[in-house]
């Protein structure tokens, strides 16, 4: 009996190990619910994301105003206007000359005094606008109204610029002593090429300096009735149609504001 015990018990252990290992594992506890009080574990970082807005680079307008500022210390300029005076030297007949004036009645070279002024616009270093000129001689007088444009370089408080122009000119205030020769009408085109240098006293105040060429195209037309009430050189000359090729420089102190 005790050997037929012995022999049950081991095939009893035998048959349970096998219901024993396919029963399910305990339940394990459930998962804490962080969120439910308030928190929140942090979320992992991803390397491969963009960096965040507030390190976006600035854009090409922040860019342009930040070296404006920090190259010419004024900011940006939008409106400009100067005016100028000085000496100017000028010859009516420097290339050509075909009976613009008598050369025996009027000195066609002169130097005199000249002022003018000018107002325009400014995108960052290019400056447009227009600008009235006066030369002023003993014999005759000289006005121009040019359309211009120029490149300007500020170097801090210094702001070195050329500019070129082109426009109308007249011939004017000739002498009355001979009637022919004060009566005579001379127009034409002009043009100017020009360097110069302002130093800002402010942001909107500034002085400085401005030399330039000058090239003129003039002609003339007949003057009525010549032939009579003229005799001798004159008559020859304004009986006709006349024509010249000139050129000069000038020489001005400049004042202006900036807006």
């Amino acid at each position: 009996m005790k050997s037929s015990l012995l022999l049950t018990v081991p095939a009893l252990v035998c048959l349970a190990l096998p219901v024993l290992a396919q029963q399910p594992a305990p339940a394990s506890a459930p998962a804490t619910n962080l969120e439910s009080g308030g928190l929140r574990p942090p979320e992992a970082v991803d390397s491969t994301q963009p960096a965040p807005a507030e390190n976006a680079p600035p854009s090409p307008e922040q860019e342009l105003a930040k070296a404006d500022q920090e190259d010419a210390g004024r900011g940006l300029e939008w409106i400009w206007l100067n005016a100028e005076v000085g000496a100017q030297h000028l010859g009516l007949q420097t290339f050509k000359g075909d009976g613009l004036v008598d050369p025996k009645l009027v000195k066609t070279t002169q130097t005199g005094l000249m002022y003018g002024a000018g107002i325009g616009a400014r995108i960052l270093v290019f400056t447009v606008g227009a600008r009235f000129r006066m030369g002023t001689f003993k014999d005759w007088q000289l006005w121009t109204l040019d359309a211009e444009g120029g490149f300007r370089i500020p170097i801090g408080k210094l702001e070195p610029y050329f500019n070129v122009a082109a426009g109308y000119a007249a011939l004017g205030s000739l002498p009355t002593d001979a009637p022919a020769t004060s009566e005579a009408k001379a127009r034409g085109v002009h043009a100017r090429i020009g360097a110069g240098l302002d130093y800002y006293l402010s942001n909107t105040f500034s002085v400085g300096g401005n030399l330039s060429g000058d090239l003129l195209f003039l002609s003339r037309a007949k003057v009525d009735g010549a032939e009579t009430s003229t005799s001798g050189d004159e008559a020859a000359v304004y009986s006709k149609d006349g024509s010249s090729i000139g050129a000069g420089t000038s020489l001005t102190a400049v004042v202006g504001l900036h807006f």
